[in-house]
């Protein structure tokens, strides 16, 4: 199971590079495909919402397949098919189909580890593994920021997403067979995702979850690169330095999050504290947009350092949902999470466009307001949430 984990965790490192590697190429493909900030803002969103869709589908195919063959299938199918036609693209249009099939092939990655942690370890474990598993898999993250951008520049992006389409095929292969399924659920095994819905003890925990991971997500998948060189004039290089920054900050705070828990005795506070400081940092960006360079990339990192509450929101919800469920309960909330970050990817490209009809760093300004202000919301419902160290 140890080298099925590694596995697993190989292929989370890349889907965590294959929803953030865009910021980066934002100006060779406007150079060579001739696509728009707003066209990578739906080609991301769309990876994001495909993402989340398949949720309830790989929730089903978990809890009834196993993780093994339904993590093999897809991430052969939809990563490696994608990033194949990615490096072949030529219109944005192809690079959103792409990234829409490799949204396919990365969606059941972590939930299938998070499956496994969920039956196979203690629950008081599981935000700790679920932390360590993000914040080892988020490697692929630094990938996607500086060493994308230098391999953009000597080999070229195309015969880049060539080799990520052949090294998802092998990950592939190997969870096919390596991975081993837990045993089968005996007993109470009827349910659906809307016996989940039903629970009020999720209610307040589903709409932080919707809006908690979008400000991290979405600037450092997106509009960092973008934001970076409009306002503070950086080339692709210093992109990716910037990026990586803000991914290390990312990785960071994964691993710290994962612990606290316990540490603290308490999730919610950890949770509620943690993305108040993150919201802080989103609209202190959106007053302070050009200050300096320094302070937005400190500003980003604190954005990335705290926004990494994912786990622990996701050990949360968990800890309310019953064994049988364990599959679709993960999904439903890595839905939420997903899918709210699609949604913001799309409502960002066209806030951007109609504030930057102004001036761009009014386009930056609304973006920074719109994940500020939203994750505020979020975290006004989940005061009425109910603490858990189940």
């Amino acid at each position: 199971m140890r080298v099925g984990l590694a596995l697993l965790c190989l292929a989370y490192v890349l889907s965590q590079f294959f929803r953030a590697f865009l910021a980066v190429l934002s100006g060779v493909l406007a150079r060579d495909i001739g696509t728009t900030p707003d066209d990578l803002a739906f080609a991301s969103g769309l990876w994001f919402l495909v993402f989340a869709a398949m949720q309830l589908p790989v929730g089903w195919a978990l809890d009834r397949v196993g993780p093994r063959r339904t993590t093999a299938a897809l991430l052969l199918v939809g990563g490696g098919g994608g990033a194949a036609l990615f490096a072949m693209a030529t219109t944005p249009l192809q690079i959103s189909l792409a990234m829409a099939l490799i949204g396919v092939g990365c969606s059941p990655v972590l939930m299938a580890s998070y499956y496994i942690f969920a039956r196979q370890f203690p629950p008081a474990q599981f935000a700790t593994l679920a932390a360590l598993m993000l914040g080892v898999g988020s490697v692929g993250n630094l990938v996607a920021s500086y060493p994308m951008a230098l391999a953009a520049e000597t080999m070229g992006w195309r015969a880049a997403l060539w080799g990520l389409a052949g090294l998802s095929a092998v990950v592939a292969l190997g969870i096919h067979l390596l991975v081993r399924d837990p045993e089968a659920v005996t007993g109470a095994s009827r349910g659906s995702v809307f016996d989940l819905l039903r629970m009020p003890k999720l209610w307040a925990i589903l709409p932080l979850m919707f809006v908690a991971y979008a400000p991290a997500a979405a600037l450092r998948g997106l509009w960092a690169g973008p934001y970076l060189r409009d306002i503070f004039a950086l080339d692709t290089g210093q992109v990716g330095q910037a990026t990586l920054v803000m991914g290390l900050a990312m990785i960071a705070g994964t691993l710290v999050y994962g612990p606290l828990d316990r540490l603290c005795n308490s999730r919610k506070w950890v949770i509620f504290i943690g993305n108040a400081m993150c919201a802080t940092a989103a609209l202190a960006l959106m007053a302070l947009p050009d200050k300096s360079l320094a302070l937005s990339i400190t500003l980003l990192a604190v954005i990335g350092f705290f926004g990494a509450s994912f786990p622990v929101i996701v050990a949360h919800g968990r800890s309310f949902i019953p064994a049988h469920l364990a599959g679709r309960g993960v999904t439903l909330l890595n839905l939420f999470g997903i899918g709210g970050v699609g949604v913001a990817q799309f409502v960002s490209g066209p806030l951007f466009a109609s504030a930057a009809a102004q001036t761009a760093l009014a386009g930056y300004v609304a973006l920074f307001a719109l994940f500020g202000f939203a994750l505020l919301f979020g975290l006004v419902i989940y005061l009425f949430s109910r603490d858990s160290m189940n």
